[in-house]
């Protein structure tokens, strides 16, 4: 089965965890599409700035603190992912009641350890 991923809040800085896990996504050959706020190239993921309607998504992971996700709700919801992931430091009640009326499962989770103990 397909896990096609978004990585919301994706950066270019190789420190980040975002960045870290575009490439973990990919050395598990996890299709990943990636939106930041600047373009630019994470191994072989082209980071969008314009939201695109991507089809068949499985897993939106977010890297965006609350206040910064809420301009993507409405987006998030329009994928029609089958789970949102909240990494640490992205926990958002509000969006989770969202996520549920519309049938998305939310985990609170790590992307990288949920990788790492093939849990994904």
């Amino acid at each position: 089965m397909s896990k096609k991923t978004l990585v919301l809040g994706a950066s270019l800085k190789e420190q980040r965890y975002s960045n870290i896990a575009i490439y973990r996504l990919r050395k598990f050959n996890i299709e990943t599409v990636a939106i930041g706020l600047r373009e630019g190239m994470v191994d072989d993921v082209k980071i969008h700035k314009e939201l695109i309607p991507f089809l068949g998504i499985n897993t939106v992971t977010l890297y965006l603190n609350p206040t910064r996700q809420e301009q993507y709700y409405d987006y998030i919801i329009s994928l029609q992912p089958e789970r949102v992931i909240f990494n640490p430091g992205t926990e958002n009640p509000a969006l989770y009641q969202l996520l549920s009326k519309n049938n998305i499962k939310s985990e609170v989770a790590c992307t990288l350890v949920m990788l790492g103990t093939n849990q994904y």
